[in-house]
Order: C-alpha cells, then sequence, then structure tokens
C-alpha cells in the first residue's frame, strides 16, 4: 500500500483537470480526494497500490488536454486513513 499527497502547479484549473484525475484515480481503483486550491494550483491525496500510484503520478504529470502542469509535488504519507473510496472531487477552493 502507498499513500501520497500531491500539489500539481501550472495551467490545472479551469481544464477539467479534477475530473482527468478522478477518472484515471478511479480506474487504477485508488481512494482519495481532488480539489482545486486558491492559489490556482490543486492538490490530491490518493492511496493504493504501488503500481496503481505510480499510474496516477504519471496521468497527472501529463494531464488533460488543455492543461499545463509546471510542477509536481509529491509528499509520502504514513496512512490511507480518512481517504474515500471510490476516489472524489471535493468541491470549493
Amino acid at each position: 500500500m502507498r499513500a501520497v499527497h500531491l500539489t500539481v502547479r501550472g495551467q490545472v484549473q479551469g481544464v477539467g483537470f479534477r475530473w482527468f484525475v478522478r477518472e484515471a484515480a478511479r480506474r487504477a481503483g485508488l481512494a482519495g480526494w481532488v480539489r482545486n486550491l486558491p492559489d490556482g494550483s490543486l492538490e490530491l491525496k490518493a492511496a493504493g497500490s504501488d503500481q496503481a500510484v505510480a499510474y496516477l503520478l504519471n496521468v497527472v504529470r501529463r494531464g488533460p488536454e488543455h492543461a499545463r502542469v509546471d510542477e509536481v509535488s509529491e509528499v509520502a504519507l504514513d496512512s490511507d486513513e480518512g481517504l474515500a473510496k471510490p476516489f472524489v472531487v471535493l468541491k470549493g477552493r
């Protein structure tokens, strides 16, 4: 089991990025959430198998069409406690 907290910077809001991440995470069977932050970045927490998390990291680094990913910061989490399954989009900023 692997759990991560990611912050994604670039042109990542208003381009369907949260939906894109949610769909990829659900395909991979991950638990977690994604949301927009007030500074224009995107934040997500995800947990699952090493292979599934690696898949999501690759997807996030690429992003959807019309997005531009400048930076992805990753911090390992100690557990997946409190992460929703299936993966969800959190509203608000």
